[in-house]
């Protein structure tokens, strides 16, 4: 429960690879994510090239720290065959939270960069990702060793909190 707590989104990262070993964390984590029905309709891209990272950095307005970043994972959903097909978004959301949260157990720092249902980041993303149409792009996880430190955040608030009604 401790990573719930401590995890923060993290921009910054050292110049360091993140070990094979800790990439199959990170996608057993996404994949170890409820899902509606059981469908686990999620796909994962590693991505770690450079010139890929760089390139998602120019697409997505709100991804500049994949120029730095060693590591991103896209967060996809198969649309073919879906029993809940409107669940696909939650499915691959707790996946997303799955695989940040495990990041934070590996001493490692991310951040979600949502995609989905934004059109604009979709399309060009889809191109580069080269995905069938019965795939669709959810989120992003820029990830790496983190070059900076955020303490954790306490977001409760008792006026969040409802009994029996609102």
């Amino acid at each position: 429960m401790e990573e719930i707590f401590k995890r923060r989104s993290i921009r910054e990262y050292q110049a360091k690879n993140i070990e094979k070993e800790k990439i199959e964390k990170l996608i057993k984590a996404g994949v170890a994510a409820p899902s509606a029905g059981n469908q686990q309709p999620w796909h994962f891209i590693v991505v770690q090239n450079r010139e890929s990272l760089n390139k998602i950095a120019e697409i997505h307005p709100h991804a500049k720290m994949l120029k730095e970043a060693p590591l991103a994972i896209a967060v996809c959903a198969d649309l073919s065959n879906l029993k809940y097909e409107d669940y696909w978004v939650q499915d691959c959301a707790a996946a997303t939270q799955n695989i940040l949260l495990e990041a934070e157990a590996l001493d490692l720092g991310g951040v979600w960069l949502g995609v989905y249902p934004d059109q604009e980041k979709e399309n060009p993303l889809r191109e580069l990702f080269e995905l069938p149409e019965n795939i669709k792009l959810l989120s992003i996880v820029s990830l790496g060793y983190p070059a900076e430190e955020k303490s954790p955040s306490d977001r409760y608030s008792k006026n969040i909190v409802h009994s029996k009604s609102w």
